[in-house]
């Protein structure tokens, strides 16, 4: 199993991680992926996937949690945000994958919230799927709508049986690139105190973003110092969502906008009790903790931030309506939004593999022995 960041010794931030240091410390969230590779079976230029995020063990559609989203840059092309910004809460999982798969993704979430409610569409009313993506065309052959709606049952039945979060090249991440490095998924948790108690807040990213220059940890310019190899397979430097130039002017291979385009999907999910405003509140505060890693929010770059509250208090009501009342606490959990947001994206790089993909090409990932020298050499009180 791969280092995470933590685990080289390094710390985030100043609040406590949960158990496990990720989303699923919030209790009944689970985390599940498919991924598609050559070495599953799949065509040489298949590197994608699709990864499930259950807000709940329970009846979503019955019990839903109060939700919200916030969109940084809306160069993104989700479903169902629209639905969940005018009522405040979520009734499906949420779905991450490539660009052009949230079409097959939507169809095959559907289809498994059908077969678990027969009602849908027929006594009660329609269904609000959330699904999210980012591009990952540079290692992934995108055109060819490898995706189809079992893959997104498989990721749910995968989710459905809970375990720990697989980060890195998988799921909705196999195809991913972040400041220049593979990306994918990661995912990080704090623990907060207040005077109403103790809770959990865990982030769970999908990144797909960054200038390879730009890159930021623990506020040390490593894209300074450290950039990534050329990928000989490749047509000079790439952005995130697959762009090539010869210079930073861009020639946009896939007619996008150019350096460091991309995307970034973030979930953020607590057991704090909390009304959609305040989720709002928490999901603009993601901005702040992609910031710490070097994002700007480029042009072309999908930067959207969802937030759902799962209070341990039990179910139906409890997870819809829930409420407390703005006080100084809250800005404990927005450090907490900050710190999981930036450390799940540091796991991403961290946690992650060199992998070829469309064309040849190669995305190396972040080389972290290199990184922790440059990490001592600026904070020598790091060690």
């Amino acid at each position: 199993m791969r280092k995470r960041f933590r685990d080289y010794g390094y710390q985030v931030g100043t609040l406590d991680p949960g158990p496990e240091n990720s989303i699923t410390d919030v209790a009944g969230v689970s985390v599940g992926h498919a991924t598609l590779r050559p070495e599953a079976g799949h065509q040489r230029d298949v590197c994608t996937g699709v990864t499930a995020i259950f807000p709940h063990s329970g009846n979503l559609y019955r019990d839903k949690p109060a939700a919200a989203v916030h969109v940084i840059n809306g160069f993104g092309k989700t479903t169902g945000l629209v639905q969940v910004e005018e009522l405040g809460e979520l009734e499906s999982p949420i779905m991450l994958t490539n660009t052009f798969s949230v079409p097959a993704v939507t169809e095959g979430t559907l289809r498994y919230m059908l077969m678990q409610h027969p009602e849908i569409g027929d006594t009660s009313g329609s269904l609000n799927v959330v699904v999210g993506e980012c591009n990952d065309s540079y290692l992934n052959d995108m055109r060819g709508l490898h995706v189809r709606p079992y893959h997104a049952l498989e990721a749910l039945q995968r989710a459905h049986k809970g375990g720990a979060v697989i980060e890195g090249s998988v799921g909705a991440g196999t195809g991913m690139r972040c400041f220049g490095w593979k990306g994918g998924i990661g995912t990080a948790s704090r623990k907060v105190e207040t005077s109403e108690g103790s809770f959990v807040l865990g982030a769970l990213v999908l990144t797909n973003f960054g200038e390879a220059q730009d890159l930021m940890i623990l506020g040390v310019p490593v894209g300074q110092y450290l950039q990534p190899p050329v990928d000989p397979a490749g047509i000079g430097v790439h952005d995130a969502s697959g762009n090539a130039s010869e210079s930073p002017a861009n020639t946009s291979e896939s007619g996008d906008a150019g350096m460091g385009d991309g995307s970034v999907m973030v979930v953020i999910g607590t057991d704090a009790p909390l009304d959609s405003r305040q989720l709002k509140r928490l999901a603009k505060r993601v901005a702040f903790g992609l910031a710490r890693t070097g994002s700007i929010a480029h042009h072309g770059s999908g930067d959207i931030a969802i937030a759902f509250s799962v209070p341990r208090s039990g179910s139906g009501a409890a997870y819809q309506n829930c409420f407390t009342s703005d006080a100084a606490f809250m800005s404990q959990y927005f450090r907490a939004v900050v710190e999981s947001t930036e450390e799940a994206v540091l796991n991403s790089l961290v946690v992650n593999q060199d992998i070829a993909g469309r064309k040849g090409r190669l995305l190396t990932a972040l080389p972290m022995q290199r990184v922790a020298k440059l990490l001592d050499s600026h904070y020598p009180q790091f060690r």
